[in-house]
């Protein structure tokens, strides 16, 4: 334990030194919530890794890799980073140039104020708040691995931390620590990898016991299953708001893109550890232990205090990232979307600070209450990055590419692509039923399967979202507060 309290000090004595500092630098909202528009290359790639290297690696896709193989890197972390590509290599240099804050921030200066009311509300209610939540739990339970914590003080303390430091620094203090703990988080993955590569016996020993489709790209459910599972997630990933910060946050254009590149390639070769881990650790873990808990059985049971300290303080780092993010992205939805486009948009650089630091505490309150609730909020999470996905994903895409695209259509869009994924799931099965048995005539048994596995509410949620789009879109006139161009090619000129 002597160890852990050790490693513990020295982090987070580090995490509120940055934290102090840029309370004192910070002089401004634009500063606080996006940096001032003004950070360099090696920043920007910590950051980036930081955020998607979070807590999922070292606990989630750990498990993954324990409970469905090598398949999980392709239906997960492979996606993620493909659309987050995308979004770096086509939008990148576009999105940075409007000098915007938020997701949302786009939608209202595209459509007007009001519209952006909706991504806004989603980005900090539906989706930061309960991931935010996520992180509290993971520190509570590093707490309790390391020095025995009740879960509920743990959830208490780690709330206390991670508020502390955010409501300091804003996002350049988060990003700069994020640079940081992308090195510490790297070495603590490395040193579980190698750990569980000692344990395993080898790689051949590793290869000759494991079963074959443990070690394959698609696994025991098939390639069609793991290619449907990819389209439900990863479109998310073009509209993350926790990357948008990112570019928005770069010092130019140039920074923005290249340094998403060399995130994005660094991360995925990151990202294959955690599910090699897990796969590795089928050979020395009990056999009926949960996913989950390989992480801390490992770290604990079998790793000397001062290495296993090391990967603690990795996990840390990763959670302490993702949570102070999740505030930030919750907090400038809050600030910048509401408060100073709705409800005061005259606000002097006082308010917009007090604005700023309160939404912090705000956001972080109702992670906290949501912490508390955890039974299900794994399965809250995964709805709530869907949800997004498909509400947001072609809307945004419209923005970009087509001029034509209304507000009516764009609202209409949002609205029953995301009510259509919410109650698809009820009459999922009655409606799979009825197309097998009125094709069952003149369809093969392997072809209904096929169709009928693109049923999934995530793709039925896209295909509603692109009908409802496009039709109502052609069927209305552009609103007089709409800002009609092609983002793609054409400037808002709005804060350039």
């Amino acid at each position: 334990m002597a160890w852990y309290i050790g490693y513990f000090f020295v982090y987070f004595g580090i995490v509120f030194g940055f934290g102090i500092y840029y309370y004192f630098k910070v002089k401004d909202s634009d500063d606080y919530l996006i940096a001032g528009w003004n950070m360099g290359f090696w920043p920007i790639v910590g950051t980036i890794i930081s955020t998607f290297c979070g807590a999922a690696v070292f606990i989630g896709w750990v498990g993954m890799g324990f409970s469905v193989g090598m398949s999980g890197f392709f239906e997960f972390a492979l996606p993620a980073y493909f659309f987050t590509l995308i979004l770096v290599v086509f939008f990148a240099k576009q999105l940075r140039r409007q000098k915007l804050y938020t997701l949302a921030d786009l939608f209202s200066e595209r459509f007007g104020g009001k519209l952006g009311i909706f991504p806004s509300v989603l980005s900090a209610f539906i989706y930061a708040v309960p991931t935010l939540a996520l992180q509290i739990v993971g520190m509570s339970t590093v707490f309790n691995i390391a020095f025995g914590m009740e879960p509920q003080t743990g959830i208490l303390v780690a709330f206390a931390l991670i508020l502390g430091f955010t409501i300091l620094g804003g996002l350049p203090a988060t990003i700069i620590t994020d640079a940081l703990q992308s090195i510490v988080l790297t070495i603590g993955i490395v040193v579980l990898f190698i750990a569980s590569l000692n344990y395993s016996g080898g790689i051949g020993e590793v290869l000759e016991n494991t079963p074959a489709h443990y070690l394959t790209p698609f696994g025991e459910q098939g390639g069609l299953a793991v290619l449907i599972f990819a389209l439900s997630v990863g479109p998310f990933y073009l509209i993350w708001q926790s990357t948008w910060q990112r570019i928005f946050a770069a010092r130019t254009e140039e920074v923005a893109k290249k340094a998403g590149l060399t995130a994005i390639a660094i991360g995925t070769a990151i990202s294959i550890l955690p599910y090699a881990i897990g796969v590795m650790a089928r050979q020395y873990v009990p056999s009926d232990i949960d996913p989950d808990l390989i992480f801390s059985y490992v770290t604990v049971e079998l790793l000397p205090p001062f290495i296993g300290g090391l990967v603690l303080v990795g996990l840390l780092s990763a959670l302490m990232t993702g949570a102070n993010s999740f505030i930030l992205q919750g907090s400038s939805n809050l600030t910048q979307d509401l408060y100073a486009r709705m409800i005061n948009p005259h606000a002097d650089n006082r308010k917009m600070m007090f604005v700023s630091r309160l939404t912090v505490v705000i956001i972080s309150v109702l992670g906290l209450m949501i912490a508390f609730q955890v039974q299900d909020i794994v399965t809250l999470y995964q709805w709530a990055l869907r949800l997004s996905a498909v509400t947001l994903v072609l809307p945004f895409l419209a923005i970009m590419f087509w001029r034509g695209v209304t507000t009516a259509g764009a609202l209409s869009s949002m609205v029953l692509a995301g009510a259509v994924t919410i109650i698809w799931p009820y009459f999922k099965e009655e409606i799979i039923a009825g197309f097998s048995n009125m094709t069952a005539d003149i369809l093969a048994a392997d072809t209904i399967e096929v169709i009928t596995a693109f049923f999934d509410e995530t793709i039925v949620g896209f295909l509603t979202s692109f009908i409802v789009l496009i039709v109502v879109s052609l069927l209305t006139k552009h609103s007089k507060a709409e800002n009609v161009k092609a983002v793609y090619k054409e400037d808002f000129n709005t804060r350039t």
